[in-house]
């Protein structure tokens, strides 16, 4: 998360350099992007998948990682449970069901794969408890699937609304999630639908997903899907976010009127640069202005949650219900003389 350079080492002693292309900070994952010379074989083995469904309980696992940076190292145990709830301790990460095994998991471990014998990845290696011999953490397929149905979202990586994502199930593709009212719900694509074909190309994983409808200039892609017993080719128009998650969003549903703070933006103002959004306008007797909000305030956070983009913070406020009430986080300045006074606070506003 911090690095500012990534390198790459394989076992039979070749090293790379990477670019972190993702990363998720509620699951502490990236996604790496191994820097090849021209030239050189890029052909990397790839692992397969387990499936979450199929973890039993007392199976071997085997956890592989390089310990105190001794180098490769191989450890076994078995899958002692599939939804540990595992203490927090520094960090937060929003996983709830973690696996729990006892194979050595060491510092230096986090980060490798816990696999089955079928060499399937089942888990990515975290922690060892503490105060525990023999009781080590992983993030399970589940999550790390999510994760990168994220990554390779056509929203992460082209800005463009899709509203579905899709997780890897044997050799194929299969729909998650599909979020109501999102260009690929309103094709009548569904939760569970098996992907075939994108644009009359097969795809069998993240990458090919990716480059097939994202890769291309078109806005709408066809997906040619197996459901219920019979093949279904449903066109989807996909939709730049900023034209529907933008400002205008906040302003329906709260009532106000906000900019991105940038430095430049800043600077203009005479004011203090800390990140967020500027409120510029609160509309009278709307829901921001009973709160007490003010013009000049700088929301950080929504429900404790830092805010990524403008994008973002639409996206959250469109998803809650009429009369849902939304914690923000403000900061704002009040000068005394010629000095800037800092201060800040939580409000809760009602969704309209």
């Amino acid at each position: 998360r911090r690095a500012t350079k990534i390198r790459v080492k394989f076992a039979d002693g070749r090293e790379f350099e990477a670019d972190r292309v993702a990363y998720d900070q509620r699951s502490d994952l990236a996604l790496l992007k191994i820097k090849v010379p021209k030239g050189l074989d890029n052909k990397f083995q790839t692992i397969k998948f387990g499936r979450d469904s199929d973890l039993l309980l007392g199976e071997t696992v085997i956890a592989l990682g390089n310990p105190f940076g001794l180098g490769g190292s191989v450890s076994q145990g078995i899958l002692s449970s599939r939804d540990r709830q595992a203490p927090r301790e520094r960090e937060i990460l929003d996983i709830e069901n973690w696996l729990q095994t006892d194979a050595a998991i060491n510092p230096g471990n986090s980060g490798g794969p816990l696999i089955n014998l079928n060499g399937e990845l089942i888990g990515i290696n975290v922690a060892v408890h503490r105060k525990g011999q023999g009781i080590g953490f992983a993030i399970p397929i589940a999550r790390v699937q999510e994760s990168l149905g994220e990554f390779f979202a056509p929203e992460q990586l082209r800005g463009l609304w899709f509203g579905a994502r899709v997780k890897i199930e044997g050799n194929s593709l299969r729909l998650s999630r599909v979020e109501p009212n999102s260009p690929a719900a309103q094709a009548g694509l569904r939760t569970g639908d098996k992907v075939v074909q994108v644009n009359e190309r097969d795809v069998t994983d993240f990458v090919g997903w990716a480059r097939e409808i994202c890769g291309r200039e078109l806005k709408t892609v066809r997906i040619k899907i197996f459901r219920g017993g019979r093949f279904l080719t449903v066109p989807v128009t996909l939709l730049a976010e900023e034209k529907v998650f933008n400002s205008e969003v906040i302003q329906e549903r709260l009532g106000i009127t906000v900019r991105t703070l940038t430095q430049n933006l800043a600077e203009q103002l005479g004011m203090s640069f800390y990140g967020g959004y500027l409120i510029t306008k609160v509309e009278k007797q709307s829901p921001a202005d009973r709160a007490g909000i003010e013009s000049g305030g700088v929301i950080q956070r929504i429900d404790g949650q830092q805010l990524e983009s403008l994008v973002a913070f639409a996206k959250d406020i469109l998803s809650r219900r009429t009369g849902d009430l939304v914690q923000l986080s403000l900061v704002w300045e009040i000068r005394r003389g010629v000095f800037l006074q800092r201060q800040s606070g939580e409000v809760k506003v009602k969704i309209r």
